[in-house]
């Protein structure tokens, strides 16, 4: 049985994957587990109460384990009595507990590499065609965060994909933006995630990510790539700058604010696509006429979902 079709009251006896753990004590003093699950229909938090070392040893987090417990309602959201966790036996398929988008790999590339073929630009043609090719397997692979937005499996191509398709729109509505600038901004912009974060199962900050950051990364990786390929042209120090100010705001994680138009246009449709996945996101878990819950990612906001056909 998947997480998305539980209800309460239910017993459960389910392989689930172990996305957090975080120790605690009650007032009486007795150990407990509070766990995050996860398979690739959603999450759901649960409770291991009165735990024992021995249980308490084998429960880490990236591990898929044997989950009994109970279904409840605790404070209008569903919440996992635990009564007990086992090791299973054998190989599992760690697609059942990822979280995959809403493309295929396959689909990914075909559209982005459309994409890409239609830069003129031959010194910006050239450094993003080097940089696809030297990091496509993380690219289609890797997420686009560790949580909030296009979390899962290929999420980061996904999110390039989404913003593709808003520059183009936004390009033909403002004919006098630099179509091919835009479009590797898109391309690039993020492109330092694939060493920020690291792969699924449990994607978490590298390192590097923690240290540096996938802005910094970001601009390294087009510096690199222009050096090796010896383009040294003001498109180099535009795509450089495209990346460096894409968060907007020095407030946001940007050294330096957006101070050519397309590095303006790619920080809305970057943070347009960001908070429209979000926001769809947080509608997906509560009926008609309801409202969410508040996401302090979106400014601490409850969105109210509407039946409007």
């Amino acid at each position: 049985m998947k997480i998305s079709e539980f209800t309460s009251p239910l017993s459960i006896n389910t392989p689930l994957l172990i996305a957090q753990v975080k120790e605690g004590v009650t007032n009486t003093g007795s150990p407990y587990l509070s766990i995050n699950f996860r398979d690739n229909s959603g999450e759901i938090e649960g409770k291991l109460w009165d735990v024992k070392e021995k249980q308490s040893a084998i429960i880490k987090p990236g591990k898929v384990m044997n989950v009994r417990g109970d279904v409840i309602t605790y404070r209008n959201a569903l919440q996992l009595k635990v009564l007990e966790c086992s090791e299973i036996e054998g190989e599992v398929d760690m697609q059942d507990f990822v979280f995959t988008g809403p493309y295929t790999t396959e689909t990914l590339k075909k559209n982005i590499n459309e994409y890409i073929k239609t830069i003129q630009n031959q010194d910006i043609f050239r450094i993003v065609s080097d940089i696809y090719r030297t990091y496509e397997k993380e690219i289609y692979s890797s997420a686009a965060a560790v949580r909030n937005h296009h979390e899962y499996y290929g999420g980061l191509a996904t999110h390039i994909y989404g913003m593709l398709k808003l520059a183009d729109m936004i390009c033909t509505n403002y004919p006098y933006l630099n179509r091919d600038l835009l479009i590797a901004g898109v391309l690039l912009h993020d492109i330092g995630k694939v060493i920020e974060l690291s792969s699924t199962p449990l994607t978490e900050y590298t390192l590097e990510g923690k240290l540096l950051g996938h802005v910094s990364i970001s601009q390294t990786i087009v510096k690199d790539s222009a050096d090796k390929l010896q383009i040294d042209s003001e498109e180099v120090i535009l795509l450089r700058h495209m990346v460096l100010s894409h968060h907007g705001e020095y407030e946001y994680g940007s050294p330096v604010l957006p101070l050519i138009i397309e590095a303006e246009a790619l920080n809305f449709i970057d943070n347009f696509d960001a908070k429209m996945v979000m926001i769809e996101k947080e509608l997906r878990s509560v009926a008609d006429e309801e409202f969410t819950m508040r996401s302090f990612a979106l400014d601490n906001r409850s969105f109210y979902k509407h039946n409007i056909k």
